[in-house]
């Protein structure tokens, strides 16, 4: 199969994929979290491929308080480390490369997928970027004031539980 193919077949299973709106140049937003992800297809050795890029603010970048850089430091290296199991979700590759570093207020997640079943690859790449939101979510700090929106996470994290809000999901 040749690689056009598999691009093909990419932009297709993506286009037909309810929680990924077609951006520009096979580029998708991923509308099922409240963070800017997006999701790029292509193809590589007959594979259809998905770029995955989810943008999460840092926590200083969310507080009406100021968090300490070490504790900062901290929650971006727990956040990181944490994020190593997501070929846990996945139900297409299992052994995936995750990158995540620092940019500004923000950290970037990236993840590369490849799938000669374009269909699952996308919606690995959509469970890709929900596990970074709920991964997020779970290594919230009690004790700050949050802004947007981790305040709607937590309620919603909260509301699911059948619960109030207060405190981390956990």
């Amino acid at each position: 199969m040749s690689g056009s193919d598999a691009a093909e077949r990419a932009r297709r299973a993506a286009d037909r994929h309810e929680s990924l709106d077609a951006r520009a140049d096979d580029r998708y937003a991923v509308t099922t979290t409240a963070f800017d992800a997006d999701v790029a297809t292509g193809a590589a050795d007959g594979h259809a491929t998905f770029a995955v890029t989810a943008r999460v603010p840092m926590l200083d970048a969310v507080t009406a308080d100021r968090v300490a850089p070490v504790v900062e430091d901290g929650w971006f290296d727990t956040f990181a480390l944490r994020l190593e199991d997501v070929d846990g979700v996945l139900r297409g590759s299992d052994d995936v490369d995750v990158a995540v570093e620092r940019a500004g207020d923000e950290a970037v997640v990236r993840v590369e997928l490849a799938d000669l079943d374009a269909a699952r690859g996308a919606a690995d790449s959509v469970a890709v970027v929900e596990y970074v939101e709920g991964t997020y979510v779970e290594g919230v700090i009690p004790g700050y004031d949050y802004t947007e929106p981790v305040t709607n996470l937590l309620q919603q994290a909260a509301d699911a539980a059948g619960g109030s809000r207060g405190g981390t999901p956990l």
